[in-house]
């Protein structure tokens, strides 16, 4: 009955957490089949881009994970004081983060050749990577404020704001990719200044709802322009640069797999943009959970009472199996369907999509629970150990594996999703295990591992 209990409450909290992490997920899913209209060039283009982008944004929006965790606890000890000053020192190191990363991209823009990627599709990529580069501040930054609602259990209100900034991305995607309304068609590049426009206002819209609700004055920074106090920015960023690793090695794996297929050919390339598009709208689900894992566990240590935790350990554990469970049937069994959604007339592309989605399917579930264990880890503030387990599997076993079946066996593109598969079946064994082993039952104390 308790793991019951404890499975309704993480319930919900995951279920805004998911259906806003599914929400962002529907611009990659938006821009995907409106460039597709375009063509495999366009659609392999923006995959390329896409791929190089995800590197620094998802590893900003890992460390900045730091809020979450530290916002919770503050919460758990009832200490607005401290909260309001992790936001505005949060607020500070997401755009001095997303400042440096927009300026690596910038660079990298400039040097495309050297990811050996088709010369057509690489120099087609560069203007919309450079236009969603820039996206990285105010992305990062709203990102930020997010976690800091979310763990003041306003998830309610930072959802309904991010589904407004999906709304209005999809209105632009269709205004300026098309040309409707009066505006030029710009094809991809309108796609990049849709994303750009709906991240800034995303930001802007997240700092005026801080500003403006009462309900949060007491946790919010009273003014937006403050001394910079860098101890505390020092603390915060030593406690989410191992979580932003963690985070990264993962999806850098995702996006070596990208690089990979680009070796193949385009249309290989193409169709890992249709599937990691589903593979990564269905991720959001387990990454809801491992959210609210994070900050069921981080506010129960802020409270410094004994409690045991076994409890939560397996609520987040089973919701992860039976949501993930559903996702490996639908991409098994419909993953040619899914793969159509997306582009017709291209046989070959679909081919590949479909052989990747049912490979997706046979990892969901280890997948989702890797993800829900570093939840779970995160809420204790242990994210170096985590984040070295995670290397070890994606990039020390598991892309060379895929490697070696793709390029040195009859397997071909499919083992690149292969290596990831074994790579994620490590990581869910390993976190596991090291979860079990934190001691419940003792009382709490603020210490990193």
């Amino acid at each position: 009955m308790t793991t019951l209990k404890e499975s309704k409450i993480i319930f919900c909290l995951a279920l805004p957490l998911i259906i806003g992490q599914i929400g962002q997920m529907l611009l990659g899913l938006v821009d995907s089949i409106m460039i597709a209209k375009l063509g495999v060039t366009e659609l392999a283009a923006l995959t390329m881009a896409n791929n190089l982008f995800n590197i620094p944004f998802i590893f900003g929006i890992g460390i900045m994970t730091c809020v979450s965790i530290r916002t919770a606890n503050e919460k758990g000890a009832n200490n607005p004081s401290e909260a309001r000053a992790i936001c505005i020192n949060g607020t500070y190191l997401s755009l001095i983060i997303g400042s440096i990363f927009f300026l690596l991209s910038w660079i990298t823009s400039y040097h495309l050749d050297f990811l050996n990627q088709d010369p057509e599709v690489a120099t087609r990529s560069k203007d919309y990577f450079i236009i969603i580069s820039v996206s990285l501040i105010p992305g990062i930054l709203a990102a930020t404020l997010k976690n800091h609602a979310d763990a003041l259990d306003k998830m309610w209100t930072a959802f309904s704001i991010s589904m407004a900034s999906v709304a209005l991305n999809i209105l632009l995607n269709w205004i300026l990719i098309y040309g409707n309304l009066g505006a030029p068609a710009m094809g991809l590049e309108g796609a990049g200044y849709a994303t750009l426009i709906s991240r800034t206002l995303l930001a802007i819209s997240m700092i005026i709802w801080f500003t403006m609700d009462s309900n949060l004055a007491s946790w919010t920074p009273l003014k937006w322009i403050q001394k910079i106090n860098w101890k505390e920015i020092s603390s915060l960023f030593k406690l989410g640069f191992p979580a932003g690793l963690h985070i990264l090695t993962e999806v850098g794996a995702f996006v070596m797999s990208g690089i990979m297929m680009g070796w193949i050919s385009k249309e290989a390339l193409a169709a890992q943009q249709i599937a990691m598009v589903c593979t990564g709208t269905a991720f959001m689900i387990p990454l809801g959970i491992s959210i609210a894992l994070t900050m069921r566990i981080a506010e129960t240590r802020g409270t410094k009472l004994t409690s045991d935790l076994r409890s939560t350990y397996l609520s987040g554990w089973l919701l992860t199996l039976i949501l993930s469970t559903l996702t490996a049937l639908l991409f098994i069994i419909f993953g040619e369907y899914l793969a159509t959604l997306f582009i017709k007339n291209t046989p070959t592309v679909i081919s590949f999509a479909t052989s990747f989605l049912i490979v997706a399917g046979v990892f969901q579930i280890v997948d989702g629970q890797q993800v829900a264990s570093a939840g779970m880890l995160r809420g204790h503030q242990d994210t170096k150990t985590p984040a070295m387990i995670a290397f070890i599997s994606y990039w020390i076993i598991g892309i060379p594996f895929g490697y070696t079946l793709a390029f040195h066996s009859k397997i071909g593109a499919v083992g690149i999703w292969w290596g990831l598969a074994l790579g994620l079946t490590i990581a869910c064994i390993s976190l596991a295990i090291r979860v079990w082993k934190f001691n419940p039952s003792k009382k709490y104390t603020n210490t990193q591992h």
